[in-house]
Protein backbone atom coordinates (compact mmCIF):
# COMPACT_ATOMS: atom_id res chain seq x y z
CA UNK A 1 0.00 0.00 0.00
CA UNK A 2 1.13 3.38 -0.60
CA UNK A 3 0.60 4.22 3.03
CA UNK A 4 3.14 2.03 4.42
CA UNK A 5 6.13 3.40 6.34
CA UNK A 6 9.30 2.26 4.44
CA UNK A 7 11.36 1.77 7.65
CA UNK A 8 11.07 -0.25 11.11
CA UNK A 9 11.74 2.50 13.86
CA UNK A 10 9.88 4.81 15.37
CA UNK A 11 8.23 7.88 14.02
CA UNK A 12 7.94 11.42 15.97
CA UNK A 13 5.13 13.57 16.10
CA UNK A 14 6.85 15.89 13.32
CA UNK A 15 8.58 13.08 11.55
CA UNK A 16 4.62 11.36 10.62
CA UNK A 17 3.50 14.79 10.05
CA UNK A 18 6.18 15.31 7.28
CA UNK A 19 5.26 11.88 5.90
CA UNK A 20 1.87 13.10 4.76
CA UNK A 21 2.74 16.84 3.99
CA UNK A 22 6.34 16.01 2.21
CA UNK A 23 5.40 12.93 0.53
CA UNK A 24 9.12 11.50 -1.35
CA UNK A 25 7.40 8.89 -3.77
CA UNK A 26 5.36 9.49 -7.48
CA UNK A 27 1.72 8.17 -6.20
CA UNK A 28 2.54 9.02 -2.54
CA UNK A 29 2.72 12.73 -3.83
CA UNK A 30 -0.17 12.53 -5.70
CA UNK A 31 -2.62 11.16 -3.14
CA UNK A 32 -2.08 13.61 -0.92
CA UNK A 33 -2.47 16.69 -3.38
CA UNK A 34 -5.68 15.39 -4.24
CA UNK A 35 -6.44 14.52 -0.70
CA UNK A 36 -5.91 18.00 0.07
CA UNK A 37 -7.99 19.39 -2.71
CA UNK A 38 -11.33 17.17 -2.57
CA UNK A 39 -11.31 16.29 1.18
CA UNK A 40 -9.87 19.14 2.81
CA UNK A 41 -10.90 21.69 0.83
CA UNK A 42 -7.92 23.35 0.10
CA UNK A 43 -7.61 25.56 -2.92
CA UNK A 44 -5.99 24.70 -6.24
CA UNK A 45 -3.34 27.16 -6.08
CA UNK A 46 -2.94 26.75 -2.93
CA UNK A 47 -2.68 22.87 -2.96
CA UNK A 48 -0.14 23.15 -6.06
CA UNK A 49 2.14 25.10 -4.13
CA UNK A 50 2.46 23.05 -0.96
CA UNK A 51 3.05 19.83 -2.99
CA UNK A 52 5.36 21.74 -5.17
CA UNK A 53 3.33 21.30 -9.16
CA UNK A 54 2.75 23.87 -11.05
CA UNK A 55 -1.03 25.53 -11.26
CA UNK A 56 -1.33 23.61 -14.55
CA UNK A 57 -0.28 20.37 -13.97
CA UNK A 58 -2.23 19.74 -11.22
CA UNK A 59 -5.28 21.09 -12.74
CA UNK A 60 -4.43 18.31 -15.36
CA UNK A 61 -3.94 15.89 -12.32
CA UNK A 62 -7.78 16.39 -10.65
CA UNK A 63 -8.60 15.85 -14.39
CA UNK A 64 -7.21 12.78 -14.82
CA UNK A 65 -8.82 11.91 -11.50
CA UNK A 66 -12.44 12.07 -12.13
CA UNK A 67 -12.50 10.82 -15.57
CA UNK A 68 -9.44 8.18 -16.05
CA UNK A 69 -10.76 4.84 -13.65
CA UNK A 70 -7.00 3.41 -14.57
CA UNK A 71 -5.70 6.46 -12.76
CA UNK A 72 -7.86 6.07 -9.74
CA UNK A 73 -7.07 2.18 -9.39
CA UNK A 74 -3.27 3.09 -9.76
CA UNK A 75 -3.53 4.21 -5.85
CA UNK A 76 -5.24 1.02 -4.89
CA UNK A 77 -2.75 -1.45 -6.43
CA UNK A 78 -0.93 -4.07 -4.04
CA UNK A 79 2.57 -3.59 -3.95
CA UNK A 80 4.44 -5.96 -6.43
CA UNK A 81 6.08 -9.41 -5.01
CA UNK A 82 9.28 -9.80 -5.24
CA UNK A 83 10.84 -11.55 -8.31
CA UNK A 84 10.77 -15.30 -8.20
CA UNK A 85 13.68 -17.43 -8.40
CA UNK A 86 13.08 -20.96 -9.47
CA UNK A 87 16.69 -21.97 -9.82
CA UNK A 88 17.80 -19.80 -6.23
CA UNK A 89 14.67 -20.52 -4.14
CA UNK A 90 14.01 -24.42 -3.88
CA UNK A 91 18.11 -25.07 -2.52
CA UNK A 92 17.80 -21.18 -0.81
CA UNK A 93 18.29 -22.90 3.20
CA UNK A 94 20.49 -25.35 2.50
CA UNK A 95 22.81 -23.16 0.75
CA UNK A 96 22.63 -20.30 3.38
CA UNK A 97 23.43 -23.99 5.98
CA UNK A 98 26.33 -25.00 4.07
CA UNK A 99 28.20 -21.29 3.45
CA UNK A 100 27.89 -21.28 7.35
CA UNK A 101 30.26 -24.61 7.27
CA UNK A 102 32.47 -22.28 5.52
CA UNK A 103 31.78 -23.82 1.95
CA UNK A 104 32.91 -22.14 -0.99
CA UNK A 105 30.68 -21.38 -3.79
CA UNK A 106 32.04 -24.70 -5.92
CA UNK A 107 32.19 -26.91 -2.89
CA UNK A 108 28.32 -25.95 -2.44
CA UNK A 109 27.63 -26.83 -6.20
CA UNK A 110 29.30 -29.97 -5.51
CA UNK A 111 27.40 -31.12 -2.78
CA UNK A 112 23.51 -29.52 -4.50
CA UNK A 113 24.82 -32.16 -7.40
CA UNK A 114 24.89 -34.98 -4.84
CA UNK A 115 21.70 -34.18 -3.83
CA UNK A 116 20.23 -33.71 -6.97
CA UNK A 117 20.20 -30.26 -7.24
CA UNK A 118 21.66 -28.41 -10.58
CA UNK A 119 22.16 -24.95 -10.54
CA UNK A 120 25.24 -22.73 -11.68
CA UNK A 121 28.12 -20.79 -10.14
CA UNK A 122 26.81 -17.46 -11.01
CA UNK A 123 23.53 -18.48 -9.20
CA UNK A 124 24.81 -19.54 -6.19
CA UNK A 125 26.89 -16.21 -6.00
CA UNK A 126 23.32 -14.07 -6.82
CA UNK A 127 21.58 -16.45 -4.01
CA UNK A 128 24.75 -15.42 -1.57
CA UNK A 129 24.72 -11.78 -1.66
CA UNK A 130 21.40 -11.41 -1.56
CA UNK A 131 21.14 -13.44 1.88
CA UNK A 132 24.20 -10.99 2.58
CA UNK A 133 27.26 -13.52 2.55
CA UNK A 134 30.47 -11.34 1.71
CA UNK A 135 33.27 -13.01 -0.55
CA UNK A 136 34.85 -16.15 1.31
CA UNK A 137 38.74 -15.58 2.10
CA UNK A 138 41.20 -17.83 0.96
CA UNK A 139 41.11 -20.13 3.00
CA UNK A 140 44.14 -22.38 4.21
CA UNK A 141 44.23 -25.90 3.22
CA UNK A 142 43.09 -27.76 6.43
CA UNK A 143 39.83 -25.85 6.11
CA UNK A 144 39.00 -27.15 2.83
CA UNK A 145 36.69 -30.00 2.62
CA UNK A 146 38.37 -32.99 1.75
CA UNK A 147 37.93 -34.25 -2.17
CA UNK A 148 39.66 -36.07 -4.88
CA UNK A 149 42.81 -34.15 -5.71
CA UNK A 150 45.50 -34.47 -8.49
CA UNK A 151 48.45 -36.22 -7.70
CA UNK A 152 51.57 -33.93 -6.85
CA UNK A 153 54.47 -34.79 -9.10
CA UNK A 154 57.72 -34.29 -8.02
CA UNK A 155 59.81 -30.85 -9.06
CA UNK A 156 62.26 -31.34 -11.56
CA UNK A 157 65.69 -31.04 -10.18
CA UNK A 158 68.84 -32.67 -11.86
CA UNK A 159 70.39 -33.16 -8.98
CA UNK A 160 67.85 -35.76 -7.63
CA UNK A 161 68.43 -38.06 -10.67
CA UNK A 162 68.27 -41.26 -10.08
CA UNK A 163 71.02 -43.35 -11.28
CA UNK A 164 69.94 -46.81 -8.87
CA UNK A 165 68.67 -49.86 -10.76
CA UNK A 166 64.95 -50.37 -11.91
CA UNK A 167 62.54 -51.15 -13.97
CA UNK A 168 59.71 -49.46 -15.38
CA UNK A 169 56.77 -49.55 -18.24
CA UNK A 170 56.59 -46.73 -20.67
CA UNK A 171 54.04 -45.90 -23.64
CA UNK A 172 56.96 -43.53 -24.78
CA UNK A 173 59.06 -45.67 -25.98
CA UNK A 174 59.71 -44.25 -29.03
CA UNK A 175 61.48 -41.08 -27.64
CA UNK A 176 64.58 -43.87 -27.36
CA UNK A 177 65.38 -44.82 -30.94
CA UNK A 178 66.22 -41.11 -31.33
CA UNK A 179 69.25 -41.69 -28.89
CA UNK A 180 71.14 -43.14 -31.66
CA UNK A 181 70.75 -40.70 -33.95
CA UNK A 182 71.44 -37.75 -31.59
CA UNK A 183 74.93 -39.69 -30.96
CA UNK A 184 76.21 -38.06 -33.52
CA UNK A 185 75.10 -34.82 -32.82
CA UNK A 186 76.68 -32.77 -29.66
CA UNK A 187 73.67 -31.55 -28.51
CA UNK A 188 75.39 -30.08 -25.36
CA UNK A 189 77.81 -27.73 -27.67
CA UNK A 190 74.38 -26.52 -29.32
CA UNK A 191 73.03 -25.60 -26.52
CA UNK A 192 76.08 -24.07 -25.05
CA UNK A 193 76.84 -22.11 -28.33
CA UNK A 194 73.14 -20.83 -28.29
CA UNK A 195 73.93 -19.58 -25.07
CA UNK A 196 70.55 -20.54 -23.54
CA UNK A 197 69.56 -20.19 -20.29
CA UNK A 198 69.45 -22.39 -17.37
CA UNK A 199 69.50 -23.31 -13.76
CA UNK A 200 71.05 -25.17 -11.09
CA UNK A 201 67.86 -27.23 -10.78
CA UNK A 202 67.70 -27.87 -14.51
CA UNK A 203 70.46 -26.97 -16.54
CA UNK A 204 70.30 -25.71 -20.46
CA UNK A 205 70.40 -28.96 -21.96
CA UNK A 206 67.87 -30.96 -20.17
CA UNK A 207 65.10 -28.37 -20.44
CA UNK A 208 66.00 -28.34 -24.24
CA UNK A 209 66.12 -32.19 -24.10
CA UNK A 210 62.24 -31.71 -22.63
CA UNK A 211 61.32 -29.10 -25.50
CA UNK A 212 62.03 -31.27 -27.86
CA UNK A 213 60.97 -34.50 -26.40
CA UNK A 214 57.47 -32.76 -26.63
CA UNK A 215 57.96 -32.02 -30.05
CA UNK A 216 59.13 -35.75 -31.17
CA UNK A 217 56.41 -36.97 -29.62
CA UNK A 218 54.11 -34.73 -31.46
CA UNK A 219 52.66 -32.88 -28.29
CA UNK A 220 50.55 -29.88 -29.37
CA UNK A 221 50.73 -27.26 -26.80
CA UNK A 222 53.68 -27.54 -23.89
CA UNK A 223 50.81 -27.77 -21.23
CA UNK A 224 50.59 -31.26 -22.26
CA UNK A 225 53.04 -32.06 -20.97
CA UNK A 226 51.11 -32.49 -17.90
CA UNK A 227 49.73 -36.05 -19.50
CA UNK A 228 53.37 -37.20 -18.97
CA UNK A 229 54.92 -35.87 -15.59
CA UNK A 230 54.44 -39.41 -14.33
CA UNK A 231 56.35 -41.36 -17.05
CA UNK A 232 59.72 -41.81 -16.52
CA UNK A 233 60.56 -42.03 -19.75
CA UNK A 234 60.87 -38.70 -20.66
CA UNK A 235 62.59 -37.65 -17.50
CA UNK A 236 65.11 -39.93 -18.66
CA UNK A 237 65.70 -38.87 -22.23
CA UNK A 238 65.74 -35.32 -20.62
CA UNK A 239 68.69 -36.40 -18.42
CA UNK A 240 66.40 -35.49 -15.14
CA UNK A 241 64.49 -36.79 -12.01
CA UNK A 242 60.93 -35.99 -13.74
CA UNK A 243 59.80 -33.65 -16.64
CA UNK A 244 59.45 -29.98 -15.89
CA UNK A 245 55.86 -28.65 -15.93
CA UNK A 246 54.02 -26.70 -18.19
CA UNK A 247 54.55 -23.24 -16.15
CA UNK A 248 58.51 -23.65 -16.52
CA UNK A 249 58.27 -25.13 -20.56
CA UNK A 250 55.76 -21.90 -21.11
CA UNK A 251 57.76 -19.59 -19.32
CA UNK A 252 61.71 -20.86 -20.54
CA UNK A 253 60.85 -19.61 -24.08
CA UNK A 254 60.41 -16.56 -23.43
CA UNK A 255 63.94 -16.41 -21.77
CA UNK A 256 65.57 -17.13 -25.21
CA UNK A 257 65.70 -13.56 -27.45
CA UNK A 258 66.03 -13.67 -31.14
CA UNK A 259 69.59 -13.91 -30.68
CA UNK A 260 70.10 -16.91 -28.81
CA UNK A 261 67.52 -18.58 -31.38
CA UNK A 262 69.54 -17.27 -34.31
CA UNK A 263 73.02 -18.58 -32.29
CA UNK A 264 71.30 -21.83 -31.62
CA UNK A 265 69.86 -22.26 -35.64
CA UNK A 266 73.45 -21.79 -36.20
CA UNK A 267 74.84 -24.11 -34.33
CA UNK A 268 72.34 -26.62 -35.26
CA UNK A 269 73.55 -26.21 -38.99
CA UNK A 270 76.91 -27.41 -38.41
CA UNK A 271 76.32 -30.26 -36.31
CA UNK A 272 73.64 -31.58 -39.15
CA UNK A 273 76.40 -31.78 -41.73
CA UNK A 274 78.71 -34.09 -39.46
CA UNK A 275 75.37 -36.69 -39.29
CA UNK A 276 74.97 -37.41 -43.09
CA UNK A 277 72.85 -33.98 -44.14
CA UNK A 278 75.23 -32.26 -46.19
CA UNK A 279 73.76 -29.03 -47.76
CA UNK A 280 72.05 -29.61 -50.46
CA UNK A 281 72.39 -26.76 -53.68
CA UNK A 282 68.62 -26.12 -54.58
CA UNK A 283 66.48 -24.68 -52.13
CA UNK A 284 62.46 -23.67 -51.83
CA UNK A 285 61.75 -20.38 -49.94
CA UNK A 286 58.53 -19.34 -48.56
CA UNK A 287 56.55 -17.10 -46.00
CA UNK A 288 54.21 -18.20 -43.57
CA UNK A 289 51.87 -16.79 -40.73
CA UNK A 290 51.37 -18.24 -37.42
CA UNK A 291 47.89 -16.51 -36.70
CA UNK A 292 47.36 -14.93 -33.80
CA UNK A 293 43.69 -14.66 -32.40
CA UNK A 294 44.37 -11.45 -30.06
CA UNK A 295 43.23 -7.78 -29.76
CA UNK A 296 46.33 -6.78 -27.14
CA UNK A 297 49.02 -7.84 -28.91
CA UNK A 298 50.88 -5.23 -31.04
CA UNK A 299 50.80 -7.34 -34.13
CA UNK A 300 51.02 -6.68 -38.09
CA UNK A 301 48.59 -8.17 -40.22
CA UNK A 302 49.19 -10.28 -42.87
CA UNK A 303 47.80 -12.95 -44.98
CA UNK A 304 46.92 -16.30 -43.72
CA UNK A 305 46.65 -18.69 -46.95
CA UNK A 306 44.73 -21.31 -44.60
CA UNK A 307 42.35 -18.91 -44.02
CA UNK A 308 41.92 -16.62 -46.88
CA UNK A 309 42.42 -13.69 -45.49
CA UNK A 310 44.40 -11.10 -43.43
CA UNK A 311 44.74 -11.01 -40.22
CA UNK A 312 46.88 -10.35 -36.90
CA UNK A 313 50.06 -13.10 -36.81
CA UNK A 314 53.47 -13.16 -36.79
CA UNK A 315 55.38 -14.25 -39.96
CA UNK A 316 57.80 -16.71 -40.32
CA UNK A 317 60.53 -17.36 -43.33
CA UNK A 318 61.38 -20.44 -44.00
CA UNK A 319 64.19 -22.44 -46.18
CA UNK A 320 63.68 -25.79 -47.63
CA UNK A 321 66.78 -27.80 -48.90
CA UNK A 322 64.93 -29.36 -51.90
CA UNK A 323 67.91 -32.19 -51.70
CA UNK A 324 67.30 -33.07 -48.27
CA UNK A 325 63.79 -32.43 -47.89
CA UNK A 326 64.60 -30.53 -44.80
CA UNK A 327 63.61 -26.98 -43.40
CA UNK A 328 67.62 -25.46 -43.24
CA UNK A 329 66.40 -22.05 -42.41
CA UNK A 330 63.80 -20.37 -39.88
CA UNK A 331 63.08 -16.91 -38.69
CA UNK A 332 59.99 -15.74 -37.15
CA UNK A 333 58.77 -12.12 -36.93
CA UNK A 334 59.96 -10.83 -39.89
CA UNK A 335 58.46 -7.47 -39.93
CA UNK A 336 56.22 -6.46 -43.01
CA UNK A 337 58.81 -3.33 -44.05
CA UNK A 338 61.79 -6.05 -44.36
CA UNK A 339 59.51 -8.74 -46.03
CA UNK A 340 60.92 -8.42 -49.38
CA UNK A 341 64.96 -8.24 -47.90
CA UNK A 342 64.23 -11.52 -45.95
CA UNK A 343 65.85 -13.40 -48.70
CA UNK A 344 69.01 -11.51 -48.36
CA UNK A 345 69.90 -11.98 -45.08
CA UNK A 346 69.13 -16.13 -45.63
CA UNK A 347 71.90 -15.52 -48.40
CA UNK A 348 74.00 -14.10 -45.89
CA UNK A 349 73.18 -17.16 -43.42
CA UNK A 350 74.20 -19.61 -46.38
CA UNK A 351 77.43 -18.15 -47.28
CA UNK A 352 78.39 -17.72 -43.65
CA UNK A 353 78.14 -21.51 -43.11
CA UNK A 354 79.03 -23.08 -46.36
CA UNK A 355 81.21 -20.63 -48.01
CA UNK A 356 79.23 -20.30 -50.86
CA UNK A 357 75.91 -18.66 -52.08
CA UNK A 358 73.08 -21.06 -52.75
CA UNK A 359 73.10 -22.13 -56.38
CA UNK A 360 69.60 -21.74 -56.91
CA UNK A 361 66.42 -20.61 -55.27
CA UNK A 362 62.59 -21.14 -56.01
CA UNK A 363 60.06 -19.14 -54.46
CA UNK A 364 56.88 -17.50 -55.04
CA UNK A 365 56.00 -13.90 -56.65
CA UNK A 366 55.03 -12.00 -53.64
CA UNK A 367 58.33 -13.07 -52.02
CA UNK A 368 60.83 -10.17 -52.66
CA UNK A 369 60.82 -7.21 -55.41
CA UNK A 370 62.35 -6.76 -59.11
CA UNK A 371 64.75 -5.01 -57.92
CA UNK A 372 66.12 -7.98 -55.21
CA UNK A 373 65.59 -10.36 -58.05
CA UNK A 374 68.26 -8.28 -59.66
CA UNK A 375 70.76 -8.18 -57.02
CA UNK A 376 70.01 -12.29 -57.10
CA UNK A 377 71.52 -12.45 -60.90
CA UNK A 378 74.62 -9.88 -59.86
CA UNK A 379 75.38 -12.27 -57.78
CA UNK A 380 75.07 -15.49 -59.69
CA UNK A 381 72.58 -17.05 -57.98
CA UNK A 382 69.64 -18.74 -60.06
CA UNK A 383 66.15 -18.06 -59.15
CA UNK A 384 62.37 -19.26 -60.62
CA UNK A 385 59.59 -17.32 -59.63
CA UNK A 386 56.39 -16.64 -60.49
CA UNK A 387 54.98 -13.42 -62.50
CA UNK A 388 52.15 -11.61 -61.16
CA UNK A 389 49.35 -11.43 -64.18
CA UNK A 390 47.19 -8.43 -64.61
CA UNK A 391 43.98 -8.53 -67.45
CA UNK A 392 46.47 -6.66 -69.87
CA UNK A 393 48.97 -9.33 -69.78
CA UNK A 394 46.12 -12.52 -69.75
CA UNK A 395 44.83 -10.29 -73.15
CA UNK A 396 47.99 -10.40 -74.95
CA UNK A 397 48.77 -13.60 -73.58
CA UNK A 398 45.53 -14.82 -75.18
CA UNK A 399 46.49 -12.92 -78.44
CA UNK A 400 49.22 -14.68 -79.45
CA UNK A 401 49.26 -16.71 -82.63
CA UNK A 402 49.09 -20.91 -82.33
CA UNK A 403 52.44 -21.16 -83.53
CA UNK A 404 54.26 -19.12 -81.21
CA UNK A 405 53.84 -22.03 -79.01
CA UNK A 406 55.70 -24.96 -78.60
CA UNK A 407 54.54 -28.70 -76.84
CA UNK A 408 56.79 -29.87 -74.12
CA UNK A 409 56.72 -33.16 -72.18
CA UNK A 410 57.36 -33.50 -68.55
CA UNK A 411 58.93 -37.02 -68.29
CA UNK A 412 59.68 -36.80 -64.24
CA UNK A 413 55.99 -35.86 -62.92
CA UNK A 414 53.39 -38.30 -62.21
CA UNK A 415 50.68 -35.77 -63.04
CA UNK A 416 47.76 -36.19 -65.56
CA UNK A 417 48.48 -33.16 -67.49
CA UNK A 418 51.78 -34.28 -68.97
CA UNK A 419 51.91 -32.13 -71.93
CA UNK A 420 51.59 -28.65 -71.50
CA UNK A 421 51.83 -25.58 -74.10
CA UNK A 422 55.09 -23.35 -72.83
CA UNK A 423 55.66 -19.28 -74.64
CA UNK A 424 59.05 -18.89 -74.23
CA UNK A 425 60.53 -15.21 -74.33
CA UNK A 426 62.41 -12.56 -73.03
CA UNK A 427 61.02 -9.38 -71.13
CA UNK A 428 62.13 -6.38 -69.25
CA UNK A 429 60.72 -5.45 -66.05
CA UNK A 430 61.01 -2.25 -64.13
CA UNK A 431 63.49 -2.28 -61.41
CA UNK A 432 65.40 -5.44 -62.78
CA UNK A 433 68.78 -4.53 -64.63
CA UNK A 434 68.67 -6.40 -68.27
CA UNK A 435 66.43 -8.96 -69.35
CA UNK A 436 64.43 -11.99 -67.62
CA UNK A 437 63.57 -14.78 -69.34
CA UNK A 438 59.37 -15.84 -68.95
CA UNK A 439 57.85 -18.60 -69.42
CA UNK A 440 53.96 -19.03 -70.19
CA UNK A 441 52.40 -22.19 -69.45
CA UNK A 442 48.78 -23.23 -70.67
CA UNK A 443 46.65 -26.92 -70.49
CA UNK A 444 48.54 -27.81 -67.28
CA UNK A 445 45.29 -27.81 -65.30
CA UNK A 446 45.17 -24.85 -64.01
CA UNK A 447 42.18 -22.30 -65.55
CA UNK A 448 44.56 -18.98 -65.97
CA UNK A 449 48.22 -19.65 -67.33
CA UNK A 450 51.11 -19.96 -65.36
CA UNK A 451 54.03 -17.65 -66.28
CA UNK A 452 57.01 -18.24 -64.60
CA UNK A 453 60.16 -15.34 -64.36
CA UNK A 454 63.93 -16.87 -63.81
CA UNK A 455 67.46 -16.15 -65.07
CA UNK A 456 67.98 -19.49 -66.37
CA UNK A 457 68.60 -18.57 -69.99
CA UNK A 458 69.87 -22.02 -71.12
CA UNK A 459 67.74 -24.81 -69.33
CA UNK A 460 65.01 -26.79 -71.40
CA UNK A 461 61.63 -25.51 -70.70
CA UNK A 462 60.57 -28.85 -69.51
CA UNK A 463 62.97 -28.57 -66.62
CA UNK A 464 61.73 -25.44 -65.41
CA UNK A 465 58.52 -26.08 -65.44
CA UNK A 466 59.31 -29.46 -63.48
CA UNK A 467 61.60 -28.07 -61.10
CA UNK A 468 59.43 -25.25 -59.85
CA UNK A 469 56.31 -27.62 -59.63
CA UNK A 470 58.49 -29.59 -57.12
CA UNK A 471 58.62 -26.54 -55.14
CA UNK A 472 55.16 -26.94 -54.11
CA UNK A 473 56.32 -29.57 -51.66
CA UNK A 474 57.72 -27.06 -49.06
CA UNK A 475 54.25 -26.17 -48.79
CA UNK A 476 53.68 -29.95 -47.87
CA UNK A 477 56.23 -29.58 -45.96
CA UNK A 478 54.80 -26.29 -43.70
CA UNK A 479 52.01 -28.26 -43.99
CA UNK A 480 53.57 -31.24 -41.85
CA UNK A 481 55.30 -28.80 -39.82
CA UNK A 482 51.37 -27.58 -38.98
CA UNK A 483 49.51 -30.97 -38.52
CA UNK A 484 51.81 -32.71 -36.78
CA UNK A 485 54.70 -30.27 -34.74
CA UNK A 486 51.77 -28.23 -34.53
CA UNK A 487 53.49 -24.70 -35.39
CA UNK A 488 50.28 -22.89 -35.40
CA UNK A 489 49.39 -23.99 -31.97
CA UNK A 490 50.17 -20.43 -30.00
CA UNK A 491 49.95 -21.00 -26.30
CA UNK A 492 51.05 -17.23 -26.11
CA UNK A 493 50.90 -14.40 -28.34
CA UNK A 494 54.35 -13.81 -27.30
CA UNK A 495 56.48 -13.58 -30.84
CA UNK A 496 59.86 -15.03 -28.73
CA UNK A 497 57.66 -18.08 -28.25
CA UNK A 498 56.93 -18.30 -31.79
CA UNK A 499 60.62 -17.73 -32.46
CA UNK A 500 62.38 -20.42 -30.22
CA UNK A 501 59.18 -22.90 -31.03
CA UNK A 502 60.19 -22.51 -34.89
CA UNK A 503 63.92 -23.24 -33.76
CA UNK A 504 62.63 -26.64 -31.95
CA UNK A 505 60.48 -27.49 -35.10
CA UNK A 506 63.06 -27.13 -37.37
CA UNK A 507 65.28 -29.32 -34.70
CA UNK A 508 62.57 -31.76 -34.26
CA UNK A 509 62.09 -32.20 -38.65
CA UNK A 510 65.83 -32.85 -39.15
CA UNK A 511 65.84 -35.93 -36.62
CA UNK A 512 62.84 -37.17 -38.26
CA UNK A 513 64.55 -37.00 -41.45
CA UNK A 514 67.28 -38.61 -39.96
CA UNK A 515 64.93 -41.62 -38.81
CA UNK A 516 63.70 -41.91 -42.24
CA UNK A 517 66.74 -42.34 -44.17
CA UNK A 518 67.90 -45.05 -41.11
CA UNK A 519 64.65 -46.92 -41.44
CA UNK A 520 65.02 -47.40 -45.30
CA UNK A 521 63.37 -46.52 -48.97
CA UNK A 522 60.12 -47.19 -47.61
CA UNK A 523 59.75 -44.39 -45.04
CA UNK A 524 62.58 -42.00 -47.18
CA UNK A 525 59.54 -39.79 -48.25
CA UNK A 526 57.05 -40.48 -45.30
CA UNK A 527 56.16 -37.71 -43.25
CA UNK A 528 56.66 -37.30 -39.61
CA UNK A 529 53.11 -38.05 -38.48
CA UNK A 530 53.25 -41.72 -40.86
CA UNK A 531 56.38 -42.42 -39.10
CA UNK A 532 55.70 -41.27 -35.22
CA UNK A 533 52.36 -43.41 -36.08
CA UNK A 534 53.74 -46.56 -37.74
CA UNK A 535 57.61 -46.86 -36.14
CA UNK A 536 57.42 -44.46 -33.35
CA UNK A 537 54.11 -45.12 -30.98
CA UNK A 538 55.13 -47.86 -29.25
CA UNK A 539 55.17 -48.62 -25.86
CA UNK A 540 58.30 -50.86 -23.82
CA UNK A 541 59.77 -51.99 -20.93
CA UNK A 542 62.82 -49.99 -19.69
CA UNK A 543 65.40 -51.57 -17.16
CA UNK A 544 67.75 -49.51 -15.72
CA UNK A 545 70.82 -51.16 -14.91
CA UNK A 546 74.21 -50.55 -13.60
CA UNK A 547 76.08 -49.65 -16.34
CA UNK A 548 73.34 -50.05 -18.87
CA UNK A 549 69.41 -48.84 -20.05
CA UNK A 550 67.77 -51.77 -21.76
CA UNK A 551 64.87 -50.73 -23.83
CA UNK A 552 63.14 -54.02 -24.83
CA UNK A 553 59.82 -52.72 -27.50
CA UNK A 554 56.44 -55.01 -26.86
CA UNK A 555 55.70 -56.75 -30.40
CA UNK A 556 54.14 -54.54 -33.20
CA UNK A 557 53.89 -55.12 -36.79
CA UNK A 558 56.14 -52.72 -37.96
CA UNK A 559 59.31 -53.74 -35.92
CA UNK A 560 60.93 -55.30 -38.73
CA UNK A 561 61.79 -52.15 -40.32
CA UNK A 562 63.31 -50.84 -36.79
CA UNK A 563 64.90 -53.99 -36.44
CA UNK A 564 66.44 -53.62 -40.36
CA UNK A 565 67.13 -50.21 -39.60
CA UNK A 566 70.78 -51.00 -37.32
CA UNK A 567 69.53 -48.34 -34.92
CA UNK A 568 69.69 -51.63 -32.58
CA UNK A 569 72.86 -52.96 -33.52
CA UNK A 570 75.20 -51.50 -30.75
CA UNK A 571 74.87 -50.00 -27.44
CA UNK A 572 74.22 -46.08 -27.77
CA UNK A 573 76.02 -43.70 -25.19
CA UNK A 574 73.84 -41.46 -22.63
CA UNK A 575 76.42 -39.12 -20.87
CA UNK A 576 73.49 -37.46 -19.26
CA UNK A 577 72.23 -40.23 -17.49
CA UNK A 578 75.36 -41.06 -15.88
CA UNK A 579 77.29 -42.28 -18.83
CA UNK A 580 75.29 -45.41 -19.14
CA UNK A 581 74.81 -47.28 -22.53
CA UNK A 582 71.48 -47.80 -23.80
CA UNK A 583 70.61 -50.96 -25.70
CA UNK A 584 67.78 -51.52 -27.73
CA UNK A 585 66.07 -54.83 -28.14
CA UNK A 586 62.92 -56.24 -29.62
CA UNK A 587 60.47 -58.44 -27.83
Amino acid sequence: MIMASSSDETLTESQAAAFFLSPQGRLHRQYEALRAYFVEQLPSAATARRFRYSPGAFRVLCHQFRHDPEKRSAFFRPRPRAHSAPARDPVRELVVALRKRNLSVYDIQRELAAGDHRISINALTVLLREEGFARLPRRREEERPAALKADSAEVADVRRLDLSPRSFRTTLAGLFLFVPLLEGIDLGRVVEAGRLPGSRMIPAEPAVRSLLALKLLGAERKSHVMDLVFDPAIALFAGLNVVPKRSYLAAYSSRVDHRANVRLMDAWFEQLEQVGLPHGNSLDLDFHTVPANTATEPLEKHYVSSRSRRQQGILVFLARDAEQRLFRYGNAGVPKAQQSDEILRFIEFWERHTGTRPAELIFDSQLTTHENLSKLNQQSIGFITLRRRSRKMLAEIYSRPASAWQRITLDSLTRTFRTPRVLDEHVALQGYDGLLRQLTVIELGHEEPTVLLTNHLKLAPATLVTRYAQRMLIENNISESIQFFHLDALSSMVGLKVDFDLQLTLMAGSLYRLMARRVGREYERAQPKTIFRNLLDVSAKVEVQTERVVVTFDKRAHNPFLVASGLADKPASMPWFGNKQLLLRFA
